[in-house]
């Protein structure tokens, strides 16, 4: 259920100043930070608290659920760079919500609501992860921490961690502009998101730090569950080239032309596929008491995502011809964003267990 508290804090955030430096942060070293405070000014961050810590639940309870959807689509609208670590944050307090102890969460929770970006950082590469060695009364890091989005405007990161008893969820401190290596990411999408390289050596935190047991990080319908936000994200940035093909078309009196019109509507149809799965999948996941086989719904949202958001982008390119592909335009930018984008975290392996599940359950997907 919605709640005008969400309503008032949705219309707080204007896109225009987003969009317009959108641009100019589209490089390797681009600064995403002043749009981050645009978030917290709007109280962005600190409604993906929960609301018994001065939140609105975005993301971390249910009634939070779909304000959070619209949330990330109206940011990936903007910026997806921006929406990627807008996502991050709202994952990573979902896990301090779901697995901190309570003295982990009033001090995470505090910073989130004093302007703290907080991110999640999963990916490892082979032979190269974080490792704790126990100590007395704190814990040391060694290794570094690949793929780590929002070097800068992330201040604090859920971070994964290698050990004899699995992986580990950690909530570190990642402000320390020494430790961190954005010259890693040469991507030619999302760039502005400052992802690299993050050394963990030498760092010591209390085990009050620690979130949950080894391996409750794919605990479902949490894990593979929360692949719906990203897709929100996605969403909005097809929306976006979807508004400016139409408007484009308009504006050069061709939106009569019947080939056009049939991208139009092809387009507008891959839109609302896409919306409504993903908005299916966020309130199956995110429900009071939801089971771990809810996040089949969003492993098949994302095929659908993926799949529809290609459809997008090849009618926007056909519509707009070579104008499409000027370099620094708006359309061009959010392409390539959003190409990258869809390449995140195994697709093949999310159909695949997708597929596994619909096999043995042997449910059409209305009974999931």
């Amino acid at each position: 259920m919605r709640t005008a508290m969400s309503d008032d804090l949705l219309a707080r955030l204007s896109l225009a100043p987003i969009q317009e430096r959108a641009r100019q942060a589209d490089r390797h070293d681009g600064d995403l930070a002043q749009d981050v405070r645009d978030l917290d000014g709007a109280g962005w961050l600190a409604a993906c608290l929960p609301q018994a810590f001065g939140g609105a639940g975005w993301g971390c309870e249910p009634a939070g659920t779909e304000p959070a959807f619209d949330a990330l689509r109206k940011v990936g609208r903007a910026n997806l760079a921006l929406a990627r670590l807008f996502e991050g944050h709202m994952n990573a307090v979902k896990l301090v919500h779901l697995y901190g102890c309570e003295s982990l969460q009033a001090d995470a929770f505090a910073e989130v609501r004093n302007g703290t970006l907080l991110g999640v950082w999963g990916a490892d590469v082979p032979g190269d992860a974080v490792v704790r060695d126990d100590g007395n009364a704190e814990i040391s890091f060694e290794g570094t921490k690949q793929f780590a989005s929002g070097l800068g405007p992330v201040g604090r990161a859920v971070v994964t961690v290698s050990s004899d008893a699995g992986t580990e969820l950690w909530l570190a401190p990642v402000d320390d502009p020494g430790r961190a290596d954005p010259a890693s990411w040469r991507m030619g999408g999302m760039r502005a998101t400052r992802s690299g390289r993050y050394d963990f050596t030498g760092i010591r935190l209390d085990p009050a730090c620690r979130l949950g047991a080894p391996d409750v990080y794919y605990t479902e319908p949490h894990f593979e569950g929360g692949i719906w936000r990203y897709c929100a994200a996605h969403l909005g940035a097809a929306e976006s080239l979807y508004e400016t093909m139409r408007d484009a078309l308009i504006g050069r009196d061709r939106a009569g032309d019947p080939h056009q019109q049939r991208r139009i509507a092809e387009t507008a149809i891959a839109l609302e596929t896409m919306r409504l799965w993903i908005l299916r999948a966020a309130c199956a996941v995110e429900a009071e008491g939801a089971q771990p086989d809810a996040a089949v719904l969003s492993l098949l949202a994302r095929e659908v995502t993926e799949e529809h958001c290609l459809i997008v982008i090849g009618r926007v390119e056909r519509a707009l011809g070579t104008a499409a592909y000027i370099e620094g335009s708006p359309v061009e930018r959010i392409c390539r964003d959003l190409r990258l984008f869809l390449r995140q975290a195994a697709p093949d392996a999310k159909r695949a267990k997708a597929a596994a599940h619909l096999v043995e359950s042997g449910a059409l997907v209305d009974r999931l």
